[in-house]
């Protein structure tokens, strides 16, 4: 009931209906992953999937930010079912992905943003090597491209409120790891295919 309430909010801030374009809800495993310009991104994904798969689809949020106090984790636990990862888990000698990896495992799916941080920019910058091992390790779960447009204007950095911008989450065609593709490859051509959706009208 909260959750609804949340997507609804959040739609009538700034839109956000979600175009499918190259590929349709599904229970399939998939890997969601997206450019990042803003706190909102996390909800109108999420938003954009149909309810009965929310419970199975699982946002990726940084701990440092959204594990820091009971309200933080109160919304990205409780209410939009995220895992929490700790961004800095490798220099203190943790696998960062272990969390991810756990989710799939289980069959569940997942919302990633490869650039690791937010960014202001229209298209995203380069993506870290998180998702191609995330693909290497789970052949079997789908990658599907988001491109999320006008969020990072809509609910920039340090912003209390969100501004009345109107927002759009564009759904691409599902990718593959190719056999024997590198990983600076990869992580080029799955960055192209976000970057492709930027200039769909």
């Amino acid at each position: 009931m909260i959750d609804d309430m949340l997507v609804g909010l959040a739609r009538f801030l700034v839109g956000g209906r979600p175009d499918w374009i190259g590929a349709q809800p599904s229970p399939r495993q998939r890997i969601y992953f997206a450019n990042h310009g803003s706190h909102l991104d996390t909800i109108l994904l999420w938003a954009a999937m149909p309810k009965s798969l929310r419970a199975t689809t699982h946002p990726v949020a940084a701990a440092d930010y959204w594990g820091k106090d009971r309200l933080r984790r109160a919304i990205a636990i409780g209410l939009l079912n995220s895992v929490l990862v700790d961004r800095a888990g490798s220099a203190g000698g943790k696998d960062p992905l272990a969390p991810l990896e756990e989710q799939l495992r289980r069959g569940h799916s997942l919302i990633i943003f490869p650039e690791g941080t937010r960014g202001g920019a229209k298209l995203p910058g380069p993506f870290k090597s998180g998702l191609f091992r995330l693909a290497t390790r789970f052949p079997e779960a789908e990658l599907v491209p988001v491109y999320l447009e006008n969020l990072s204007r809509a609910f920039p950095r340090g912003a209390f409120l969100p501004v009345p911008i109107s927002c759009h989450v564009r759904i691409g065609a599902p990718l593959r790891l190719g056999e024997g593709e590198e990983k600076d490859a990869f992580l080029i051509r799955a960055r192209d295919a976000i970057v492709a959706m930027a200039q769909v009208r």
